[in-house]
Order: C-alpha cells, then structure tokens, then sequence
C-alpha cells in the first residue's frame, strides 16, 4: 500500500518536483515596518497568486499595509522602504539638458525609491510632484 500511495504522489506533481511553500509574517508586522529575516517563516502550504514564495522576495522591504502573524504575505502588501518621510526637508533637483536647479522643499507624503510624492516649493509655496532617488533628492519634471 506504501507503494501505491508514493506511485499517487508522483503522478501527482510528477518525478523530482518540490512541494511549494509560501511565506508568512511570524508576528503581526504595522504598516511602515521594514521586513527582516526573524519577521517571516517558510510553510509547506503553496503560495496563493500574488504571494510570496521564496524569503528573498520579502526580506528588505516595507509592509504597505499591515501583515497579520501565520498569512501568507502577498507581495502588492509590499514596496521599497521609505528614505523620505513626510515633512522631511528634502533636495527638489530639476534637470533639463545641462541646466540643473536645486531648492529646499517639505515632503507631503512619505516615500521609498521611485515612489512618486509631493513636495511644497519651500521658496515659492508651490506644489510639485517628484519622484524619490536612491539618495533621498527628490526629482521634477516640467
């Protein structure tokens, strides 16, 4: 009967194939809180469409939304963690062929690398949108 029951599970996922797992939060994670590696287990349960499946995919990012203890971590919960917080004074760059401008503005929102967010002009009161550099500037476009 042993036989018969490991002839079914290869018919089942084929000679040689893994059986899937998924990646859970081992705590209740807030949104805005960077993923480690003591934040995340691996299941034998297979990942759902969207989820994560392997810890490389989630360790390093920010939770989006709040990761609740033993579900698997969809990964559309996640992004790159925030080097702009809101109200933070950040770098406007504006760059158009060699001409290059900088000022002082605020930050409206908070926001991670390629993240679009708004930023208020410091020096004229104005409202632009930028997108967020691996530098924490923050750049504009006309």
């Amino acid at each position: 009967m042993r036989a018969l029951a490991g002839l079914v599970l290869i018919l089942a996922f084929g000679p040689g194939a893994a059986l899937a797992e998924s990646v859970v939060a081992t705590r209740t994670l807030r949104a805005n809180t960077l993923i480690g590696p003591d934040d995340i287990a691996l299941t034998d349960r297979a990942a759902p469409p969207g989820g994560a499946a392997r810890p490389d995919e989630v360790v390093g990012l920010e939770a989006r939304v709040t990761l609740y203890a033993g579900r698997p971590i969809p990964l559309s919960a996640l992004g790159p963690p925030a080097l702009v917080e809101r109200n933070q004074i950040v770098t406007l760059v504006f760059q158009r062929g060699g001409l290059e401008i900088r000022a002082e503005g605020r930050a409206l929102g908070r926001g991670g690398e390629g993240d679009a967010i708004r930023i208020m002009n410091l020096a004229s009161r104005n409202t632009v949108t930028g997108w967020v550099t691996g530098t924490g500037e923050v750049h504009v476009t006309p």
